[in-house]
C-alpha cells in the first residue's frame, strides 16, 4: 500500500512539473510573437538606409520619385521552429522584420518586400518572392501621406475652377481660400478599373464634424498614376447626378445657367446633424453615474509583456500593421488548443447611383488596418479598472509610432451566470440552488479605417470557450442623394444617402487540438422512421445524427450558397477523453455573411477567401496570410494563391443604413463573431474548478446554508451586505 502512495505522489508531481514547465515555455516563447519594439523599428530603418544599393531617403517629404520604406512589421517565425521553443523549451528562432519598401526612384518603379535580420541588430536583407516570382506592380501600393500632398494640390487647381459653383451651392463653403467654412474630400478605392491604374474618384464635402456625411454633390475623377504630379489630369466630372468631361464644361454650364444646380441648406455650427451633442428629451437622470465594473480585490489576470494568463487560459497577442490582432500559442489548463486565431481582412463592398459610391469596395489592409487603433477611451471604450497598452507601428513614416493605450485586457462580468438551477420541492421551497457568476477576460483594441470605426474582441471564458467577436460602429459612408439612389440605399437626411453594403471579416485559425495531429467532421441531422419498440402499431420519428469525415480540401470547403453543416468539429483522432470520445472543439457562428459579388467577375478575384465561409486545409508555412496590402489598388490580379491556407473563417452582414444611423452606427446588431468551443475535449465542465460558485440548501429548519469559497462580502464599492437567498415561494 505504501508503495502504490508513493508511486501516486511520483506521478502527480511528475504532473505538476509537466505543467510548471509547460507554463514556462509558453512564457518564454510568446515574445516570438511579440511586434517590433521601437528599437527594433529604427535598427532596421537605419541598417537598411545605411545600404547605397538600395538608395532610401526619408519617407516623409512631397516627392513622389523616390526610394523609401513604406512599412515594417513582425515577421513570424516559421511554426515548426516556433513549436521547438514553446513544446520543447529550445531557444527561440531567429528575430526577423517584414519590411515592404517602394523604389519610385528607377526606371521601373516597384514595390519590393525584405526580410531583414537578424534582430536587434540586422546584419543582412533577403528579397521575398510571390507568385510566379511576379514584380509587385507599383500602382498597388497603398496610398501615403506624400501622394495626399499632391491630392490636395491638384484638388485646389480643380475647386479653383468651379469656386463659384461651391460656394455658392454649398453656403459659402469652398476647398481653397477658407477659413471656417471649408471643404474636405473622400477618397474612393480601388483606383481604377484594371491592373496598372491608378484613377481614383473623389467627392467633396463640408469640413464639419462627421464630415462623412455631408457631401455636396460633387465628385472629380483623378489620374494619378504618373510620378510627376504636374502630369496629373482629370478625366471626369460628376455634379447633381449629371457628368462632364472636365471642370470647364461644369463652369460653363453654371454661368449660362443651364446646369442643374442645387442649393444645399446652411448649417449652424452648433446644430449640425453628425455632431455628438446631445438633444432631444432625455428619460435617464443626469445627476449620477450609470453602473460601473470594479474589481473588488484587483485584477485576476496577469499580462507579461504580450503574455496573458488568466481562469486556465493562456496566450501570446500581436497587433500587426497591415491586419490588426491576432493571439498565439492559445491554451487552455496547459493544452494547446490553437496556435494562430488571427483577424486577415475586412471589407465593405458598396452599391450606389453617383460614381464614387458605385466604384467603392474597400479592402482595409489595404488602408493599413492594424495601425489605425488609436487611444482608447477609458469607461466608454474598455472600463475604467482595465489594463491599458500602447502598441508601436511603422507606417507611412520615419520613425517608429507610439499609439498610447490603443489596446486594453479587462475582466468583466457579463450580468449572465454561467451556469445555475434551482432546484424546486414543488412544495412552496427547494433542495438546492445552485450557481456560478460567469466572468471572462477580455482582449480589445479598435481600428478606425476613415469613417467606420471597428471594435475586435477576443473574449476568454472559463469553461474553455473562447469568443471573436467584431462590433461596428462609426459613421456610415454617405454619398448624395439622387432619386435613383434609393435603389441603393435609404436617404437619412436632406441630399444624404446612406448606401448599402456588405461587411466581410476573414479570420485565420489553426488549430492544434491537443497536438497536431488533427481532423475535420461535419455534422447534421436527418429524420429516421422506425416502429416504435413499445407499441408497434405506431411509428417513431426523431432526428439522428450523421458525421461526415472530410478527407479533402474541396470536400472541406463550403461555398455560400450551399447548406452549411450544424456542427463543424475538429478533433484529434489520437487523443480521448474519459468516455471515449476523441478530443475535439468545434467552432459555432454568429454571423450573416453573403458573397459580394458573383465568382470571378473582376475585384472578387482579390477575394477569393470570400467565397466560403469556411475553408478547412492544410497549414503551410508558405501561405501565411489571406490578403495583402496591394489587394486594394490592384484587386484584379491577386498576388497571393488562389486557394488559401490553413482554416479561415467569414463573417459578415448586410448594412442597409436607415435614419438611426445619424449621426452614427451603433453597435448593438452590428456584432459577428464566432465561438470556439469544446466538444468532448474535456471529462466535464472545466468551469468546475471556479470558486465562484455559490450553492444554497435549506437546513433542517428550512432556513437557507450558503456554500462559497470567496469572500462572504464582496466589498463596499458594490455591496457591504453579504450574499443572502431564500428560495422559498407561496402564495399571497
Amino acid at each position: 500500500m505504501a508503495r502504490c502512495c508513493c508511486m501516486l505522489v511520483l506521478l502527480v508531481a511528475l504532473g505538476v512539473c509537466a505543467a510548471s514547465r509547460g507554463r514556462e515555455w509558453a512564457h518564454h516563447g510568446a515574445s516570438m510573437f511579440a511586434d517590433l519594439t521601437p528599437r527594433e523599428m529604427r535598427d532596421v530603418r537605419d541598417y537598411l538606409q545605411g545600404k547605397p544599393e538600395l538608395g532610401l531617403t526619408a519617407t516623409r517629404g512631397k516627392d513622389l520619385k523616390k526610394n523609401s520604406i513604406l512599412l515594417m512589421e513582425l515577421h513570424l517565425p516559421r511554426k515548426h521552429e516556433a513549436l521547438r521553443t514553446l513544446d520543447r523549451g529550445q531557444a527561440k528562432p531567429t528575430r526577423q522584420a517584414r519590411v515592404v519598401v517602394q523604389f519610385g526612384n528607377q526606371a521601373q518603379p516597384n514595390i519590393t518586400e525584405f526580410i531583414v535580420s537578424p534582430l536587434p541588430f540586422p546584419t543582412s536583407y533577403t528579397g521575398k518572392t510571390f507568385k510566379g516570382d511576379r514584380p509587385i506592380r507599383f500602382e498597388s501600393r497603398p496610398i501615403t501621406a506624400a501622394e495626399y500632398s499632391h491630392i490636395i494640390d491638384i484638388l485646389q487647381k480643380i475647386t479653383a475652377k468651379v469656386h463659384k459653383v461651391l460656394f455658392e451651392t454649398t453656403g459659402g463653403f469652398s476647398f481653397h481660400n477658407c477659413t471656417n467654412r471649408c471643404l474636405t474630400f473622400s477618397d474612393i478605392a480601388p483606383r481604377g478599373l484594371e491592373s496598372g491604374e491608378r484613377r481614383t474618384w473623389i467627392m467633396l464635402q463640408k469640413f464639419v464634424e462627421g464630415y462623412f456625411i455631408h457631401p455636396v454633390g460633387f465628385e472629380v475623377l483623378v489620374n494619378h498614376k504618373d510620378l510627376d504630379p504636374e502630369r496629373w489630369t482629370v478625366e471626369k466630372v460628376w455634379y447633381n447626378g449629371q457628368y462632364f468631361d472636365n471642370v470647364e464644361e461644369l463652369a460653363e454650364r453654371y454661368e449660362k445657367g443651364t446646369l442643374e444646380k442645387v442649393q444645399l441648406p446652411d448649417h449652424d455650427d452648433e446644430d449640425l446633424y453628425s455632431t455628438y451633442i446631445p438633444r432631444g428629451h432625455s428619460n435617464t437622470r443626469t445627476d449620477i453615474h450609470g453602473p460601473k465594473l470594479v474589481e473588488p480585490q484587483g485584477p485576476r489576470y496577469h499580462v507579461d509583456g504580450n503574455f496573458v494568463e488568466y481562469a486556465g487560459w493562456s496566450f501570446a497577442f500581436r497587433v500587426r500593421s497591415s491586419a490588426g490582432l491576432q493571439i498565439f500559442d492559445l491554451r487552455f489548463n496547459g493544452e494547446r488548443i490553437a496556435y494562430e486565431v488571427s483577424l486577415q481582412e475586412a471589407i465593405a463592398f458598396y452599391s450606389g447611383d453617383t460614381p464614387a459610391a458605385m466604384q467603392t469596395k474597400y479592402i482595409d489592409a489595404g488602408w493599413a488596418m492594424g495601425t489605425v487603433d488609436y487611444e482608447l477611451a477609458p469607461g466608454i471604450d474598455c472600463p475604467e479598472i482595465a489594463t491599458f497598452l500602447d502598441l508601436h507601428h511603422y507606417y507611412d513614416t520615419d520613425k517608429p509610432m507610439r499609439y498610447k493605450n490603443a489596446l486594453c485586457v479587462f475582466e468583466m462580468t457579463t450580468g449572465m451566470p454561467l451556469r445555475r438551477h434551482f432546484n424546486s420541492n414543488f412544495q412552496g421551497s427547494y433542495n438546492f440552488f445552485g450557481g456560478l457568476e460567469n466572468h471572462v477576460l477580455v482582449l480589445r483594441t479598435t481600428s478606425t479605417v476613415y469613417n467606420y470605426d471597428y471594435i475586435w474582441d477576443f473574449l476568454f471564458y472559463q469553461n474553455g470557450v473562447m469568443e471573436s467577436r467584431v462590433s461596428a460602429t462609426g459613421y456610415i459612408h454617405a454619398t448624395f442623394f439622387t432619386p435613383n439612389g434609393l435603389h441603393y440605399g435609404s436617404k437619412v437626411y436632406n441630399f444624404v444617402l446612406g448606401n448599402l453594403h456588405t461587411h466581410l471579416i476573414h479570420y485565420k485559425v489553426d488549430l492544434d487540438i491537443a497536438g497536431r495531429e488533427n481532423s475535420f467532421e461535419s455534422m447534421d441531422l436527418k429524420y429516421v422512421n422506425f416502429t416504435n419498440p413499445w407499441s408497434h402499431k405506431h411509428s417513431v420519428v426523431q432526428s439522428k445524427l450523421v458525421k461526415t469525415q472530410h478527407q479533402t480540401e474541396r470536400s472541406a470547403a463550403f461555398r455560400f450558397g450551399k447548406k452549411f453543416p450544424r456542427y463543424v468539429h475538429f478533433y484529434n483522432p489520437n487523443e480521448k477523453n474519459k468516455w471515449g470520445h476523441q478530443k475535439g472543439y468545434r467552432i459555432q457562428y454568429n454571423s450573416h455573411a453573403n458573397s459580394v459579388l458573383p465568382r470571378g467577375w473582376r475585384e472578387e478575384n482579390g477575394i477569393s477567401w470570400s467565397r466560403y465561409p469556411l475553408a478547412v486545409t492544410r497549414h503551410k508555412d508558405s501561405e501565411p496570410t489571406s490578403s495583402s496590402i496591394y489587394t486594394q489598388n490592384d484587386p484584379w490580379e491577386f498576388m497571393l494563391a488562389a486557394s488559401q491556407p490553413w482554416m479561415t473563417l467569414l463573417l459578415g452582414f448586410l448594412h442597409v443604413p436607415h435614419s438611426e444611423d445619424i449621426p452614427n452606427t451603433a453597435t448593438p446588431g452590428n456584432s459577428v463573431g464566432f465561438f470556439l468551443r469544446p466538444f468532448n475535449f474535456f471529462d466535464e465542465d472545466p468551469s468546475l474548478s471556479s470558486r465562484s460558485t455559490v450553492i444554497v440548501r435549506p437546513d433542517k429548519e428550512g432556513k437557507p446554508k450558503v456554500q462559497r469559497w470567496t469572500p462572504e462580502v464582496v466589498g463596499h464599492c458594490v455591496t457591504d451586505k453579504p450574499f443572502f437567498y431564500n428560495g422559498t415561494y407561496a402564495g399571497v
